[in-house]
């Protein structure tokens, strides 16, 4: 009776074979859990002709709310009942979530990727959490980041970028308070605005990690991850971007002395390989149960290279110079973020609420623009680039 009502907010393509251990994890805490299935444009080479994933993700989530949805939480939405006829996405991601958040009823919107996994008992803290501090705006996780495999992580300074998820060491913005009027306004970061259009994600935002709790991040694990994420984000318009499948492919080819430090390379950062010796949630234990007994059949990374690399002194040495690097530059960047930009940004976040509609439109273009929100302006740049690239052809 005192549970906080949650809606998990899922965007999905292609999410098997974690979908149902997913959703089966999320549930006993769900109030609802609404998933926007299908591709963008520039997902089109890992999607059907009519814009839906390629292996059987959309037939998955209709048997599982089918045989596996007792409570009736689990809402199905798809671009053509959205008013897309041909069956994809516009833009990036922003209107998928905007798909699962306008149809959100909870106090709270929980948005969660299919490869995001929690300890059952973490999930529950939070929930506890939410409910003892309704003031909340935001909760941010910290993640552990596997690759190559189960055993495996990926860590470095692009995971503690403060642009790799809008948040100081790379935390995701997870968990929002969620109202009547609230709308989910962009995707990059996850932003959620109120009635009047106020940027409301970080009036109360709280780090999940300070109460024990972190995100498992299983992005790069198999095969078709590479390939597919490599190919899709490499036809984004970032420069940060460019040549990512082929140094993808790369690296699922083999790791060594002389990439092994380059795992991810955006922002100019070192990212390297290390072991992972903890625990981890039990729905992704109930996952590899099932690949190894064969009920999932899944391709899976040869790890000897990275066992080779893992074991190599002069990898170690690497990394431990690279470590001091990249913690140096981390900690430089919080204390940029905590002294300038963090009271800047409230600042001015102050001043566009304050100032009235009627005196911004009188004044000049130049400064109007200027109290457009970052996350607006970023995305209104990216979009008409999107089209225009849309529009010439360019969807590779």
């Amino acid at each position: 009776m005192n549970n906080p009502r949650i809606t998990f907010g899922m965007i999905v393509l292609n999410g098997e074979p974690f979908l149902r251990y997913n959703l089966r994890a999320i549930y006993p805490y769900a109030h609802q859990i609404i998933v926007a299935e299908g591709a963008s444009p520039r997902a089109a080479h890992s999607a059907t002709p009519d814009g839906h994933s390629l292996d059987g993700t959309l037939q998955t989530l209709y048997r599982f709310k089918a045989e596996e949805d007792p409570d009736d939480k689990l809402i199905i939405v798809t671009a053509e009942m959205c008013g897309h006829p041909n069956g994809f996405w516009p833009g990036e991601k922003d209107e998928q979530s905007r798909a699962y958040a306008e149809r959100a009823t909870g106090d709270w919107l929980w948005q969660i990727d299919v490869d995001e996994f929690y300890h059952p008992a973490d999930i529950a803290r939070v929930a506890a959490y939410l409910q003892q501090h309704p003031e909340t705006s935001c909760l941010c996780f910290r993640a552990y980041h596997f690759w190559g495999g189960f055993d495996y992580l990926a860590d470095g300074g692009f995971f503690w970028h403060r642009q790799y998820q809008g948040e100081p060491w790379g935390r995701y913005r997870r968990v929002f308070r969620w109202r009547p009027g609230y709308r989910y306004d962009s995707h990059r970061p996850p932003t959620i605005v109120d009635e009047h259009g106020r940027d409301v994600t970080r009036r109360r935002m709280v780090h999940a990690d300070a109460f024990g709790v972190l995100m498992y991040h299983y992005y790069m694990v198999f095969p078709h991850q590479y390939t597919r994420k490599g190919a899709y984000y490499q036809n984004q318009p970032w420069e940060r971007e460019r040549g990512r499948l082929q140094k993808n492919l790369d690296l699922l080819s083999e790791v060594n002395l002389t990439n092994g430090l380059r795992i991810m390379d955006q922002y100019g950062t070192r990212n390297w390989l290390c072991r992972f010796d903890g625990r981890h949630p039990q729905p992704i234990e109930e996952l590899r149960a099932d690949i190894t007994t064969g009920r999932v059949i899944v391709e899976q990374r040869r790890t000897d290279d990275i066992e080779h690399l893992l074991a190599d002194p002069r990898y170690q040495q690497m990394v431990q110079a690279a470590r001091r690097r990249e913690q140096l530059r981390a900690w430089r960047d919080y204390l940029a973020y905590l002294f300038w930009w963090r009271p800047r940004a409230s600042l001015v976040q102050l001043v566009r609420e304050q100032t009235p509609p009627a005196l911004v439109r009188r004044l000049p273009l130049a400064l109007q623009a200027k109290f457009i929100p970052e996350h607006r302006r970023r995305y209104q740049t990216q979009w008409a680039r999107y089209q225009r690239s849309i529009g010439s052809g360019d969807t590779m």
